[in-house]
């Protein structure tokens, strides 16, 4: 009789899978290497490793050396691994910001960023208004039903909103449907220098967010303040407008964002309540 309990709790290995991490590793390793150096350290024949190469190079993970009959690491594995250092660095760098927002206003922090066509949710503090809040992290929310989503695609231009946002679904009873309202209310954001999103995801959520910037200025984050619309009325969204964009501002110079005085794109112009 076969061991069924050992098998379940063996871990199942995709044998293609798992050489193509192998060349990842000898190539990491090596710089550079060709088909017959990774066929012999993978144990196959010189046509398997090249399939398996091939294969990685049209997905941009490993490209041609510039000796040809050579491989190495490519761009898109760069970029990959390029952007989860990135949020790595700004989940540590805002976290201490976010801290103090969530203990400021007693209600929950998120940390968003752009990923396709959605806010993807990295980092999340719990404030102490809620008992037991829902955990976003690592799920993706629509931009232009969210307060986060608002302030990633504000900096963006009209035609790749237009792309990104193709569709306008509703969410919650006061989700923007109608394009033109979007457009109005995205360059409301930019004059504010903040988004508010009031039963918009879903009824009675409310949540407001401020961009973060990077060493270059462009917008890499969002942070929201979001708690039940029950709570946060307008007399309690107006207080959370200025520890909200002091926390963004933070964040960004610890990414290295310059603050300028005489034009700083996270300063609120006047309060807004959006209907």
């Amino acid at each position: 009789m076969s061991d069924e309990t050992g098998s379940e709790t063996d871990v199942v290995r995709v044998q293609s899978v798992d050489r193509a991490i192998t060349i990842l590793e000898i190539l990491a390793r090596e710089g550079e290497a060709g088909v017959t150096d990774v066929a012999t350290e993978l144990g196959v024949h010189k046509s398997t490793a090249f399939r398996l190469i091939a294969t990685m190079q049209a997905r941009g993970l490993v490209e041609q050396a510039d000796d040809q009959r050579k491989y190495r690491i490519g761009l898109s594995l760069v970029r990959i691994a390029g952007t989860s250092a990135a949020r790595s660095d700004l989940v540590q760098l805002a976290r201490p910001m976010c801290k103090r927002l969530a203990a400021e206003t007693g209600e929950t922090i998120n940390l968003a960023v752009l990923v396709d066509s959605t806010a993807l949710y990295v980092d999340q503090i719990a404030g102490e208004s809620t008992l037991q809040p829902h955990n976003w992290v690592g799920q993706r929310i629509p931009l232009h039903a969210t307060s986060n989503g608002k302030v990633l695609l504000a900096h963006l231009p009209s035609e790749e909103v237009d792309e990104l946002v193709p569709h306008l679904e509703r969410h919650g009873p006061r989700t923007v449907t109608r394009r033109a309202t979007l457009h109005r209310q995205l360059a409301q954001v930019r004059e504010l220098g903040y988004a508010l999103a009031v039963d918009e995801l879903e009824q009675g959520l409310t949540a407001l967010a401020a961009p973060i910037r990077d060493a270059h200025g462009e917008v890499v984050a969002a942070a929201s303040v979001s708690g039940s619309t029950h709570r946060m009325d307008a007399g309690t969204v107006t207080a959370t407008i200025e520890p909200l964009l002091r926390a963004a501002r933070d964040a960004s110079l610890a990414l290295g964002w310059t603050d300028t005085e005489d034009d700083d794109p996270l300063t609120p112009r006047r309060p807004a309540h959006e209907s």
